[in-house]
């Protein structure tokens, strides 16, 4: 696992194919706490990523930072290990550590639409454009039951309201290379999220 960030769509040819590919810049991420199963009931690892302004960070995260001997970073994430003594506070860990790897899941978090209609939101067919329709074109009909067993808004339903913005995670997408020097990791397809938006990176668990 690793953390990073988008930095946008390309195409590269792959055996002689135009393969579009998302150009993620992922690390150098540093261990900055270890949790334990004995003083926590867990072992897991924090990793950090993407330099901040000292001035800009809550002391408790300067703390963790200065324990591990590591500057401010903007992006941590925690994750469960099974072997916690392969990690110490303070190491580096880079993109080469999905050397072998053919496959991947990425989370981000997805592009903020704001407010959205059911026909951009759940994909509702509308109403006719005449024929007896106005003002009506583009709304999801009734919200609720007409008798008074039913008049209430059930559960799940399918209504306006706020699109995206939330945490997307995309399975077995392909590796197709990777940049040591430059910390950059190549994948086929495309990642949630805009541009600069932090990711995270993980095997896959249903392809290797």
């Amino acid at each position: 696992m690793i953390l990073g960030k988008k930095i946008g769509m390309t195409q590269i040819f792959e055996d002689e194919k135009l393969v579009p590919v998302t150009v993620i810049e992922a690390g150098p991420n540093f261990v900055v706490q270890k949790k334990s199963d004995d003083k926590d009931g867990y072992n897991a690892i924090t990793l950090a990523y993407d330099d901040k302004k000292e001035k800009n960070t809550i002391k408790p995260e300067m703390g963790l930072f200065k324990k591990a001997g590591v500057t401010p970073k903007r992006f941590l994430k925690e994750f469960k290990v099974e072997d916690l003594a392969a990690f110490e506070l303070g190491q580096e860990i880079n993109v080469d550590v999905f050397e072998g790897i053919e496959f991947v899941d990425i989370s981000g978090t997805s592009k903020g639409k704001g407010t959205a209609g059911v026909m951009k939101r759940h994909n509702f067919g509308g109403n006719r454009a005449s024929h007896g329709v106005s003002r009506n074109h583009r709304l999801g009909g009734s919200n609720a039951g007409g008798a008074a067993s039913n008049s209430n808004v059930p559960k799940g339903k399918k209504m306006a309201g706020r699109l995206g913005a939330e945490k997307v995670t995309v399975q077995n997408l392909q590796v197709i290379k990777f940049d040591v020097e430059n910390s950059l990791l190549l994948v086929k397809g495309a990642v949630p999220g805009p541009k600069n938006g932090f990711l995270v990176i993980k095997k896959s668990v249903k392809k290797y």
